[in-house]
């Protein structure tokens, strides 16, 4: 290695610590952020035929420059109880009075939970106000990701066969599609590195199909395309990695 090019990665590399070295408190900082999020959904459009309230957990990896433009990726686990229908999507295996037999003759009982997932990269800017430094302020996100969601079926005692293995697949409603996402609220970053957080409210818009080859629910594969949407609450927990600047002592 030349001496010249040497002294030049040397330079940019001394340049780029002191970057990160500098005070958070009156100046915007670059910096990877890993994130854990919790939001509270609401469904829309064709989601609320079979769901009601669910949560997500879920966390990711950002990256935030000394411009305050955002982008990273993310990724949630998708949950809730509120499953609506239920007559109708195990028609198939009730008795009249909506019962399911299990494998030694008995009526069983059953419990239905939503389960998905949402992965997605985004993309936003931090407009700075109010807040401790000029890496606190309001925030505006877009996302394009895959989002799929299905209908869990448990079987409290006693066995389904008849819900088991690949019989469970036509009934559990699986589809999926591309979603996109937005979300606007606002982000503090402490001068102490200890409480770093962002809440905000958001709208994730998917088209989905059905991932099945058959629907028991129907007696048929089903073919349709569906809109999907959730509208929600989500609370974000940073920890950041930037280096703090050096304490400055001073001597008389």
């Amino acid at each position: 290695m030349s001496v010249k090019r040497f002294l030049l990665l040397f330079i940019v590399a001394f340049v780029q610590q002191l970057q990160a070295q500098r005070s958070i408190s009156d100046s915007t900082v670059s910096t990877f952020m890993f994130h854990a999020a919790y939001s509270l959904q609401f469904p829309s459009g064709d989601l609320t035929q079979y769901f009601g309230v669910n949560s997500t957990i879920g966390g990711g990896i950002m990256y935030k420059s000394d411009k305050n433009w955002i982008n990273g990726i993310a990724g949630s686990y998708l949950f809730g109880d509120q499953v609506k229908n239920r007559a109708e999507l195990l028609s198939m295996i009730s008795t009249s009075e909506g019962e399911v037999i299990d494998g030694d003759g008995l009526n069983t009982s059953l419990a239905l939970f939503e389960r998905g997932f949402h992965l997605r990269y985004t993309t936003g800017k931090l407009f700075p106000a109010f807040g401790p430094n000029p890496n606190s302020g309001f925030i505006v996100m877009a996302s394009i990701g895959y989002l799929a969601h299905h209908i869990r079926i448990e079987t409290q005692f006693g066995s389904a066969p008849q819900l088991q293995g690949d019989y469970a697949k036509g009934y559990d409603k699986l589809r999926g599609g591309l979603a996109l996402g937005a979300e606007a609220g606002y982000m503090i970053m402490s001068n102490s590195r200890i409480l770093n957080f962002s809440a905000a409210f958001e709208v994730v818009h998917a088209r989905t199909k059905s991932l099945r080859d058959y629907d028991f629910s129907i007696r048929a594969k089903d073919n349709n395309r569906y809109s999907d949407t959730y509208f929600g609450i989500r609370l974000n927990w940073y920890i950041p990695t930037y280096q703090r600047s050096p304490q400055k002592f001073y001597y008389y």
